[in-house]
């Protein structure tokens, strides 16, 4: 893989990508650009076109950004490049949180004063989770906490914690 910078007047939206952004959310992904810089490059095809990234083009354009960092897609047909669009957007999606360990890392953040705006949750729930009635910041210890992945196809273990 490998990054190379592509001009932002160059990128390609895909006409036919079933994820939008509202400003709001754009605004959100300029902050965050502004705060970690550009982290994630854009998935573009042979052609520029934007595979993974629309947002984050969104956000870059709204910050005046010339360039971007992009990986290319070359080695995708173009029915895969179609699936991957839907897949990139809707895999996330499918993971959940482990709300006591997020209420942790939140508490632990907002203690060394970071903005916890930028982490992209909705302040009712940063709230709810740090200072609710069964705060779940409370409920773990994070030097004990452990969680082991396993690969169903390989069988490789890692441990996370």
């Amino acid at each position: 893989m490998q990054i190379e910078e592509v001009a932002v007047a160059d990128l390609i939206p895909y006409a036919c990508n079933a994820r939008t952004h509202s400003p709001a959310q754009v605004l959100q992904l300029a902050n965050s650009i502004t705060e970690f810089g550009f982290c994630n490059p854009v998935l573009i095809d042979q052609d520029n076109g934007i595979v993974a990234g629309h947002g984050r083009v969104l956000a870059a354009r709204h910050l005046g950004w010339e360039r971007l960092p992009c990986v290319r897609l070359a080695h995708l047909t173009d029915l895969q490049r179609r699936a991957y669009v839907l897949a990139d957007n809707r895999l996330a999606l499918s993971a959940t949180w482990d709300e006591a360990m997020l209420a942790l890392e939140l508490a632990e953040l907002r203690e060394e004063g970071f903005d916890l705006s930028l982490s992209g949750f909705e302040e009712e729930m940063v709230e709810r989770l740090l200072n609710g009635p069964e705060s779940a910041a409370q409920e773990i210890d994070a030097d004990e906490y452990e969680m082991t992945y396993r690969c169903e196809h390989c069988g490789f273990e890692f441990n996370a914690n």
